[in-house]
């Protein structure tokens, strides 16, 4: 069955992600219909696709030649694009860009529920192929993982469009959610602390540049502590320190296992430690995340199963990222 897309908004991921998955998966996927705040970026990739560009979004997603929507930007609509889509019963790919308050989030999963739509959250690091084969090792040679490490490191210039204290708003909570995806359990508690943007001789700051969250993961029957991951984001290095940003960049994610440590490169790269020694995989041949997410987009869409779980899990991450800044506040671990 070939889809017919509405593109909503393009974020700064469509040249490395949206777009080369698209041209892939043309048997898929036929981009109908453009929006975009840009009026440029629009004319550019209606062009590209012989696609149609709209003035609006309502208008794009009312259309009949529209299957599904692609929001992959949020700018003034906010949540409006996505309740439009409930309303015309649209399915909704929601870009990693999209950013929802637990309101938000708790608002939306009720009209998807009552519009009985597909809906796919854009959570690219569960689906790249590192973190597939991080699962199946997890469950046949390394056992239960019991800590994970990740650190993310951002540089101070944005996104387009985007505030550098909302991207590590975005950051930790994607961070918080991969952990939750690969040790398979939702957050019980959240604990942060945090280092304050001061500028020497400037005025005090509010924002911090560097957060660090220790999130307990542990089993429901086992005590506090027995699963936990340690999580940290920072903006703290100047754009000008380009080789310091770039030097020894820590591993996406460690791993210490019931029988075994194993360090994961996103996309494609693992190097993992047992009793045997040393082992090291390199995922060349796995298909892009870009692809591996749109594959799943369109799956959900044609299934006769609904998939139903993104937006539980989204609303859930919100909630622990607000227990993080309840925990700077309160300077304690936040249950959830």
């Amino acid at each position: 069955m070939k889809l017919r897309l509405g593109l909503l908004g393009l974020s700064n991921d469509w040249r490395t992600r949206h777009l080369p998955a698209l041209r892939v998966l043309q048997e898929r996927f036929e981009v109908a219909g453009v929006y975009c705040s840009v009026s440029s970026f629009a004319d550019n990739v209606a062009r590209e696709f012989g696609a149609t560009k709209f003035d609006g979004f309502r208008e794009l997603i009312r259309r009949d030649d529209i299957d599904a929507v692609m929001l992959l930007e949020s700018n003034w609509n906010g949540i409006l694009p996505i309740l439009a889509a409930c309303e015309y019963g649209k399915a909704v790919y929601c870009g990693s860009e999209i950013e929802l308050t637990p309101c938000e989030a708790e608002q939306v999963r009720g009209e998807v529920d009552r519009a009985g739509i597909a809906f796919l959250t854009e959570f690219p690091r569960r689906y790249a192929p590192a973190s597939i084969r991080l699962k199946e090792l997890l469950a046949t040679r390394l056992g239960a993982p019991h800590l994970l490490f990740c650190h993310r490191r951002l540089t101070i210039e944005g996104n387009r469009g985007r505030s550098v204290l909302s991207r590590a708003d975005r950051e930790l909570m994607e961070l918080m959610d991969w952990c939750s995806f690969i040790v398979g359990r939702p957050i019980r508690s959240v604990q942060c602390s945090q280092h304050l943007s001061n500028t020497p001789g400037g005025p005090p700051s509010t924002d911090p540049d560097y957060r660090s969250l220790s999130v307990d993961l542990s089993a429901p029957d086992a005590p506090l502590g027995t699963t936990v991951a340690q999580i940290s984001c920072g903006t703290y290095f100047p754009n000008a320190w380009n080789e310091a940003i770039a030097y020894r960049p820590p591993a996406s994610v460690q791993v210490c296992c019931e029988k075994g440590l194993i360090f994961v490169d996103l996309p494609n790269q693992l190097v993992w430690f047992d009793d045997a020694g040393r082992h090291q995989e390199t995922l060349d041949s796995e298909a892009p995340v870009g692809q591996l997410l749109m594959n799943q987009f369109h799956r959900a869409i044609t299934s006769l199963v609904r998939k139903t779980g993104d937006l539980d899990d989204v609303f859930h991450n919100l909630q622990a990222l607000e227990a993080a800044r309840q925990s700077v506040k309160q300077r304690r671990a936040i249950d959830l």
